[in-house]
């Protein structure tokens, strides 16, 4: 069963940025979309309204006008951002020029977008931070603490801001002997994993920082290596690529950061983007691939459900928080997939029908709705 959209539910005629930088490059909220854009003279990265698999976005036209109001006050490009879990109108954006800043969306924001007369303003953050004299990589926040920020920084170091009193980082996490890839917390924030370039998996506790207190051999490639907390369960999943370079997930116990399990995927060059869904599905979005691949976890094993497959390459990816999805529309999760200038939202459904048991266990048959653009 497939349920294709209109085109117009797509945001099309959309200018991403052109650096290399290895991050998702699109983020959601429950109720807005930030996209780091190509922009002249600085930074800059776009917030838009969340389109929909169902239906068009109200007032909003779906092929953006060629200049729009942009989040400006990076004087380098935009290299990540990250929306707060506490509030869906606060967003996070690091660069590289070492800064990290926050940022308010106005409900007023998309008043008059495209109308005749119309005056796109920029818009500024409303709090700036000197994070780094090299780039910051990622933006993080804390998923417990509504005022704490994570920032990777090019000098290797994770540094933890209370945004209520930011001209110092609270907390410093060393001990990385290369560049940071990825960073992931645990559902309370008390625990904090990465993955670097010298192939190691770390794990630090937040609260005290210093050091890593335990420290892990990961994937062997020398490629890029992603990883994503799995909900409550004591387990991180990992992406990453093999000496041959295989394409790879990991299995890895957060209490010990030993291996459970690595299974090749494939051989592609695109670094594995992974996202945790609550219902024990992991999807994996490959850089450069058409496809979007979900598995259902269960006892320490990944059972490959099925995947979304499409020709159109992907830049980046993102999904929405669960607790803004349809329901109506038996919707368990909705990817943004950024391909050339056009965002394409990806819905994901179970008919409540077509759930069966199968090995001792539940597998609902996921069915995809492609909206193609």
């Amino acid at each position: 069963m497939s349920r294709f959209a209109k085109k117009e539910h797509n945001i099309e005629n959309v200018k991403v940025t052109n650096s290399a930088w290895d991050t998702n490059i699109v983020a959601a909220s429950g109720q807005y979309l930030s996209v780091n854009w190509n922009a002249s003279g600085g930074g800059a990265f776009a917030i838009l309204p969340l389109p929909s698999p169902f239906h068009g976005i109200n007032s909003f036209p779906h092929k953006l006008p060629d200049q729009l109001p942009l989040a400006r006050s990076h004087s380098a490009p935009v290299l990540d951002t990250d929306w707060s879990p506490h509030n869906d109108t606060i967003v996070a954006s690091g660069g590289e020029d070492g800064k990290a800043m926050v940022w308010k969306v106005e409900a007023n924001l998309f008043e008059g977008w495209g109308t005749e007369g119309w005056v796109p303003e920029d818009f500024d953050p409303v709090l700036r931070i000197d994070a780094s004299p090299r780039k910051i990589g990622q933006v993080l926040f804390h998923p417990t603490a509504s005022q704490v920020l994570a920032t990777v920084s090019g000098e290797h170091t994770i540094k933890l801001w209370d945004l209520a009193a930011p001209e110092d980082p609270r907390v410093v996490l060393s001990g990385h002997n290369d560049a940071v890839q990825s960073l992931t917390f645990n559902p309370t924030g008390t625990l904090l994993v990465t993955t670097c370039r010298d192939r190691k998996l770390r794990m630090f506790d937040p609260r005290t920082g210093g050091q890593p207190i335990r420290v892990a051999d990961g994937h062997a490639g020398v490629k890029g290596s992603r990883l994503v907390w799995m909900g409550e369960h004591d387990r991180i999943a990992s992406t990453g690529f093999s000496k041959m370079s295989d394409r790879q997930i990991g299995l890895w116990d957060a209490s010990s950061l030993g291996n459970l399990k690595m299974t090749t995927i494939d051989q592609s060059a695109g670094v594995l983007m992974p996202f945790w869904s609550d219902n024990n599905i992991l999807f994996l979005a490959g850089k450069g691939d058409g496809n979007i691949r979900y598995y259902e976890y269960e006892n320490d094993s990944l059972f490959p459900l099925a995947e979304y497959k499409s020709s159109d390459p992907q830049r980046g990816v993102c999904f929405l928080p669960r607790r803004a999805l349809n329901v109506a529309e038996c919707e368990i999760a909705r990817a943004y997939k950024l391909q050339g200038s056009t965002v394409e939202p990806i819905a994901f459904i179970v008919p409540r029908k077509v759930c069966q048991v199968k090995r001792n266990y539940l597998v609902c048959s996921l069915i995809l709705l492609h909206l193609p653009g």
